[in-house]
């Protein structure tokens, strides 16, 4: 008998071992990593793609401005989405607990009493003071699996919470350096609404001396209400703008400190790493891998609901017996194993373990296709940094070329050869490429802030 026992369990463990249920999840072939940035306009005066991430930086190497810090920190702190992915990770732990603590046998502690009297008879007195054990044995992987898959919703809600903070330290900064655009472009034509001013009275005093005309003083007259039309958009701008970061920032709307958009500094070089590092930092392809990892494990389950389940009970206390309660006391012992086999479970096992294993495929084309979601945000940032570089040097040559086109008409004007309605021409356009740049400093900028973003948000 005992050989058969032995040999029945040999045969259980070896098919146990064949259907893997015990199997650790490892990461699949992933052929789409290595042409990630396959379609990157590298520079390499400029882009590096080696070890040396931006995804290894953290966000204050990144963000250098001590302002923006101090608000980044604030919204860190305050952010209602930020608390409730930590709240989900707290959820996550505590399940994880309790699929751990499953491993162990469960205790309960029973007490009853009671009073029996029959046809006018003494009255017994009757009690029973047991502590009651139940352990179910994890011979074919159910508790281990499901532990495996709650640390993976573990991980998963890690991941997610990393995200929420990448996304709110970029959104802070976006909004940030969008305020400081808009201030030098405020800045930009409230000086040039003071050059209008001076070119209106230059052209009546050109006007009186009989060297220009009423056309021209009512050019630059609408020149300077088109720029002051453009101050006041910007300055509504500016308090739409701040009225949004505060609100993400948890305050209430209000004018908020910042320095100046030519004083911040970036890298002259960028570095985005290998494709690889995609999976270390970005939070949401980890995500996507953990959730893929769950499905795993959640598959090996339902392979596992086909085999038996093997528990243990008992129970040790004591009693009286329904004698009187000063009789002495006597033991109770119970042990009972049981063993059962699923046969016939209309169909929900197998149901269950298609769906297990079509929810792993779904997860597997998810996580593939976040890789490629990656790559593309990788690329896309990567060309609006280069892009924004290169424009910025064309609107340096473009507005040294109008500020020394201003000095030439000017001069040909004084001497008879040029009227000043080419000098108003030259102005506004020098307006123009100066708002421009400012424009071109932000896509700049954002650059860095989408590419941050987009190789996961850096270190702590």
């Amino acid at each position: 008998m005992k050989n058969n026992i032995l040999f029945a369990l040999t045969m259980w463990l070896l098919t146990m071992s064949s259907c893997n249920l015990y199997t650790q999840y490892k990461q699949p072939e992933l052929p789409v990593v290595d042409s990630l940035y396959q379609r990157l306009p590298i520079d390499t005066t400029v882009i590096s793609v080696d070890n040396t991430s931006i995804g290894y930086m953290s966000w204050r190497a990144v963000f250098t401005d001590t302002l923006l810090q101090n608000w980044i920190e604030h919204g860190l702190s305050q952010n209602t989405d930020l608390k409730i992915a930590q709240l989900r990770v707290e959820q996550a732990e505590a399940a994880l607990m309790q699929s751990r603590l499953a491993f162990i046998p469960s205790l309960n502690f029973s007490a009853q009493g009671g009073l029996n009297q029959f046809a006018g008879s003494e009255v017994k007195t009757s009690f029973n003071l047991a502590v009651m054990a139940d352990w179910e044995l994890d011979v074919f992987g159910k508790q281990l699996n499901a532990t495996r898959a709650s640390q993976a919703v573990l991980e998963q809600t890690q991941a997610y919470k990393q995200a929420v903070q990448t996304k709110l330290i970029a959104t802070i900064a976006d909004s940030y350096f969008t305020l400081l655009m808009l201030d030098e472009q405020l800045e930009i034509s409230r000086r040039t609404l003071d050059t209008w001013e001076e070119n209106i009275r230059t052209l009546e005093a050109l006007k009186r001396a009989g060297k220009t005309n009423e056309a021209a003083v009512l050019q630059a007259k609408a020149n300077r209400l088109n720029v002051e039309g453009s101050v006041l958009t910007l300055e509504r701008r500016i308090i739409e703008q701040e009225n949004s970061l505060s609100v993400l920032l948890g305050l209430a709307p209000a004018m908020l400190q910042r320095g100046k958009l030519s004083d911040q500094v970036f890298p002259e070089e960028l570095s985005v790493g290998i494709p690889l590092q995609l999976l270390s930092f970005r939070p949401d392809v980890r995500q996507a891998e953990y959730a893929l990892a769950e499905a795993f494990y959640m598959t090996n389950m339902a392979h596992a609901n086909f085999y038996p389940s093997i528990s243990l009970t008992g129970s040790a206390g004591w009693t009286n017996n329904g004698a009187t309660i000063t009789n002495p006391v006597g033991w109770l012992l119970n042990a009972l194993g049981s063993l059962v086999q699923p046969l016939f479970n209309q169909g929900k096992n197998i149901a269950n373990l298609k769906i297990a294993e079509a929810q792993q495929e779904e997860a597997l084309l998810l996580f593939r296709q976040s890789l490629l979601n990656a790559g593309a945000e990788v690329n896309n940032a990567l060309v609006q940094w280069q892009t924004a570089r290169k424009r910025i040097d064309i609107d340096a040559k473009q507005i040294l070329n109008l500020q020394a086109a201003i000095w030439n008409t000017r001069l040909l004007m004084k001497h008879g050869s040029a009227n000043y309605l080419e000098v108003l021409t030259a102005q506004q356009n020098l307006l123009q490429a100066e708002l421009m740049q400012a424009s071109d400093r932000y896509d700049e900028i954002q650059g860095v802030i989408s590419l941050f973003h987009a190789l996961g948000g850096g270190t702590d």
